[in-house]
């Protein structure tokens, strides 16, 4: 399921003799976007001073995701828009000394920019704050809004699905009725091509036997197209839908499965179709389950 979600924390950077004294407050920002997958596929885009929290990120998200495409993106901001860091002097003797021996062998090489210089400070200034207390906590808490806005789109999926199995059981109740008409439809159709043919046959064949034979044929008709079967199932397919979306958890693979097996019962609906009515029946069926499918696979 989609989501999004972000934290932040800030602590300013405490004075020493070898730091600035305006140094500029650092801070901490984690985001978490989860979009949709059947599968859980985490991607983490952390700077390089973060890089070692990784693996626990990684653990606190599986051990709470199961399913979606899950990007995880922490990162260091040293300073506000307009803030400058200031170089400190150890900085700017290291830097003195290191351009001194550069251009020892390399004389035609450019000297630093005060650009260049404020960007190592701001760099210098962010590597000094440790954040390994507070990264966990604060994927933690982004992870919890995460969640809850996952559930509130969770929902709105269980409220749309609600919606199309009503909709699919109004869809079975018309079926229903229809294989009797046809049936009966069918009876008398072959009772007339009968009395045509005995017509022809100038009483060679007796009317009884005539009469048996095209009940006979309208029975072996009648269980050829009996869908009632399939129409029972699918109820009971429909009712154990609706009975785990209201029950929640942990319950994408086993709507899946229910809803594969919808699919092969419209389907079978479909192949015995032996009326305009019911295969149109069967293609709205078809396109409800279709609909159902595609945000089932995302709900865990």
């Amino acid at each position: 399921m989609t989501g999004y979600a972000s934290a932040q924390h800030g602590a300013a950077n405490t004075p020493t003799e070898t730091e600035p004294r305006n140094a500029a407050s650092s801070q901490l920002g984690l985001e978490i976007r989860s979009v949709n997958s059947r599968f859980l596929d985490l991607t983490f885009r952390l700077s390089e001073e973060l890089r070692p929290f990784e693996p626990a990120l990684r653990e606190l998200l599986t051990a709470k995701l199961k399913r979606g495409k899950v990007e995880v993106r922490a990162f260091i901001e040293s300073g506000s828009a307009t803030a400058v860091s200031e170089p400190s002097p150890r900085l700017m003797q290291r830097l003195n000394t290191v351009q001194d021996s550069i251009k020892a062998w390399l004389p035609q090489a450019q000297a630093l920019s005060v650009a260049d210089i404020l960007r190592l400070a701001a760099s210098e200034q962010s590597g000094t704050r440790d954040w390994s207390q507070d990264v966990m906590p604060l994927a933690e808490k982004a992870l919890k809004a995460l969640l809850a806005a996952r559930q509130r789109e969770g929902e709105r999926l269980a409220t749309m699905l609600l919606e199309r199995i009503g909709q699919l059981r109004a869809l079975a109740e018309q079926a229903g009725p229809l294989v009797p008409q046809l049936v009966e439809q069918q009876r008398q159709r072959f009772l007339e091509r009968w009395k045509e043919a005995m017509a022809l046959t100038d009483g060679a064949v007796l009317p009884e036997a005539a009469q048996d034979r095209a009940l006979t044929e309208a029975t072996a008709f009648a269980i050829r197209i009996d869908v009632a079967e399939e129409i029972t199932r699918l109820s009971s397919h429909l009712d154990e839908l609706e009975r785990l979306i209201k029950k929640g958890g942990e319950i994408g693979k086993r709507l899946d499965f229910l809803i594969q097996e919808l699919h092969r019962e419209a389907n079978t609906l479909g192949s015995k179709s032996a009326a305009l009515e019911l295969t149109h029946i069967s293609v709205d069926m078809k396109v409800l389950i279709e609909q159902m499918r595609e945000q089932v696979q995302n709900i865990e």
